[in-house]
């Protein structure tokens, strides 16, 4: 077999023959391996024009120019439809721009995927979840958020975006069970959270006549957390509506020791218990206590407005005179002041004390502000509409206030004995 196969490669013909066959094999590798490398020379520069336009996106997005970053992230996904990154940010972006439903689609793909990693797949669901919300289609967000759950019951995110859709459809009840939950994942203090969940529950039942339920709420809420004004001050109004007088002053006085500051709202509603209240003791009580323990000017109006329902004219307005002594810019206690002076037939005085008033008027006396997020609500919130905190919001510090009239000399009459003169 040997022998003959040497014969046959002796013949001329048949050595071209080889000599031409390993030159085409030759050949052939050769071409074969430039294509290779042009090939892979090809994906590396698309690659790297994918990265350029993925990273150009990343800049424009921390400039804040949405629509550029938009183009180049697009770009670098129609390069490389793998980065599953890269299309999470671009629907972060739609959703950022409103567009909603482009959003949507996007996650969706992620989603449907099938070799697609667990922990993206659910994270892909809490951004559908997020995109729901922002459109502002809660029952979806609701459901997709629980399906989060679901499969990671210990998802905080999820968790927390419950707990925001649950406050916002006031659905206290349930947003009182996630709270708690929360609690147990997160270490600090929740019980002011939980303590207003509850008394917003409370105040459900109160608006649908179920009173027993709403006390029970309230009771519950300052059990949790003492500290709970609103609690106080809802419990004190539900007393006052069954004409428990006495229990309702009770509960609005322990607002005194709790947060002396936000007395304020219980005087309010103590002016409304004069008409109803034949014994005004336990009022009395409460706003002498009060004075003692506060030296402001709110419960100097309001211990004022109490000695002029009694009649206590002298008492009254010296109570005015300590209020603007330690305010000058409340405009409240001014306006009470030229009441007085004008049923006194002191006319003079009453058109001082109004043309002072007037420097006022566009000042507006009580402003609050968010401690977290310096959100200022145009009134008292327990909960800032910004930052979704609780208990954040306060009063803007009185002394960053540009009160130029407190500089002036203040003419106000001068004591008690002044008006008793123009009596006599």
């Amino acid at each position: 077999m040997w022998q003959q196969l040497l014969q046959w490669f002796l013949v001329p013909a048949n050595q071209r023959l080889c000599l031409s066959v390993i030159a085409a094999l030759i050949i052939g590798f050769l071409i074969g391996r430039f294509i290779r490398l042009f090939q892979e020379k090809k994906k590396k520069s698309i690659a790297r024009e994918g990265e350029k336009a993925f990273f150009k996106g990343v800049q424009y997005i921390l400039s804040n120019d949405h629509d550029q970053a938009i183009e180049e992230l697009t770009k670098s996904v129609q390069i490389n439809s793998d980065t599953i990154e890269t299309y999470m940010a671009l629907a972060n972006l739609y959703r950022s721009k409103g567009d909603i439903d482009r959003a949507l689609r996007i996650r969706q793909s992620i989603i449907l995927r099938p070799a697609i990693d667990e922990q993206a797949k659910i994270q892909a669901m809490i951004d559908m979840g997020l995109d729901y919300r922002k459109g502002g289609f809660l029952n979806r967000a609701l459901e997709t958020f629980l399906h989060v759950l679901k499969t990671q019951p210990s998802s905080l995110i999820a968790l927390e975006e419950l707990e925001k859709i649950y406050e916002d459809i006031k659905d206290w009840g349930n947003a009182f069970a996630i709270r708690q939950k929360i609690g147990g994942l997160i270490k600090g203090d929740h019980r002011h959270i939980l303590a207003h969940h509850q008394t917003e529950l409370g105040k459900s039942f109160q608006e649908k006549g179920d009173l027993s339920k709403a006390k029970a709420c309230f009771t519950k809420a300052i059990s949790i957390y003492e500290g709970c004004v609103d609690a106080h001050l809802h419990l004190g109004d539900l007393y006052f509506s069954k004409g428990e007088y006495k229990k309702a002053v009770t509960t609005w006085k322990k607002i005194v020791k709790i947060e002396p500051h936000f007395t304020f709202l219980a005087y309010r509603r103590l002016e409304g218990a004069y008409s109803k209240m034949e014994n005004l003791k336990p009022v009395e009580d409460f706003l002498k206590d009060c004075a003692q323990l506060n030296s402001d000017a709110f419960t100097r109006m309001a211990l004022a407005r109490y000695l002029y329902n009694e009649k206590d004219i002298q008492g009254a307005i010296r109570e005015l005179q300590s209020a603007l002594a330690l305010d000058p810019s409340f405009w409240e206690a001014r306006k009470f002041m030229g009441e007085i002076l004008l049923q006194k037939d002191m006319k003079e005085e009453a058109l001082l004390a109004y043309g002072e008033l007037i420097h006022f008027l566009d000042i507006p006396y009580l402003e609050f502000q968010c401690a977290h997020c310096g959100f200022r609500p145009s009134e008292l919130l327990w909960q800032c509409p910004q930052c979704r905190k609780w208990d954040t919001i306060d009063f803007l510090d009185s002394k960053k206030k540009d009160y130029s009239l407190a500089k002036q000399d203040q003419t106000l009459p001068e004591s008690p004995e002044q008006l008793h003169k123009e009596d006599s």
